[in-house]
């Protein structure tokens, strides 16, 4: 598909994973209220029925559409393997990202839905259907929240701002010791810290202004960052690898900002050592 196609689809796309995604969250939201049948992935990394569920779910919708597409989910991921991320037209899915916050009934989780041509994010659809917040956007079209336009912060000082992160799942005491020792540094530089337990919502924060800044180092995988990568750059904010240098969305490492913070921000995390 050339360039032009992949345009004048865009909105056919991002409608169809409005529709996926909205599904998918009804999903969850029956299974927020019920009792989960938990499995464990590693020592804190969960998955239930209902991640399983939206992830079928999703892709059925998306392959009645567009069966020519590829696709990698987290779930299929998980089960056989990590698939490549090609050239082609890619939908990348997290059917349920904040499954432990899923778990305990916390109400921050959402589905993820992004798209990738070339291996550059073009549709991006980010739902959380307990507190029933739509963030969408697709390449040049801008970003939005139930159908409003969304935009960055203009904070200026990093004194000033709100940061988010995650202490990932990984508990041994190099990786614990390495982490709390960031956010100890970074505490000092901060107003304040949050952690909301989804990688997809923390990037939907900063393109709507609730964050100002935020990192995140050995996430899951691609599908945890497809859908709000792009929706943050619509919001007119840059998303960055935390050595400052260009975004890889295959590498399990994210920063996102306004572009007021970006260089601050990178300083205040290593200047590159990261």
């Amino acid at each position: 598909m050339g360039e032009s196609g992949i345009v004048d689809s865009l909105d056919e796309f991002l409608n169809v994973a409005i529709d996926a995604a909205k599904g998918a969250g009804e999903i969850i939201r029956r299974g927020f209220h019920e009792k989960k049948k938990v499995e464990h992935k590693g020592q804190v990394d969960l998955v239930t029925e209902t991640d399983k569920a939206c992830e079928d779910f999703i892709f059925n919708h998306l392959k009645r559409h567009f069966p020519e597409h590829k696709f990698i989910g987290e779930e299929t991921t998980a089960a056989f393997g990590i698939t490549e991320l090609t050239e082609q037209p890619t939908w990348i899915v997290d059917p349920l990202d904040g499954t432990t916050n899923f778990v305990h009934g916390y109400p921050f989780v959402c589905v993820s839905i992004g798209l990738t041509v070339g291996k550059v994010p073009v549709v991006g659809v980010v739902y959380n259907p307990i507190i029933d917040e739509l963030f969408t956007g697709a390449r040049g079209k801008g970003a939005f929240l139930n159908g409003n336009p969304i935009k960055v912060s203009s904070q200026t000082e990093l004194v000033k701002s709100l940061l988010a992160t995650e202490v990932g799942t990984k508990r041994d005491k190099s990786t614990v010791d390495a982490t709390t020792n960031r956010i100890n540094d970074l505490l000092f530089r901060v107003r304040s810290l949050r952690m909301s337990g989804s990688c997809a919502l923390n990037l939907c924060g900063i393109a709507c202004g609730r964050i100002d800044i935020f990192y995140e180092l050995g996430f899951g995988g691609p599908w945890d960052v497809a859908g709000g990568a792009l929706i943050v750059e619509e919001a007119g904010g840059l998303v960055f690898d935390p050595s400052g240098k260009e975004f890889d969305i295959t590498a399990q490492r994210v920063a996102a900002s306004n572009p007021h913070l970006k260089e601050a921000f990178v300083q205040a995390l290593g200047g590159g050592t990261i």
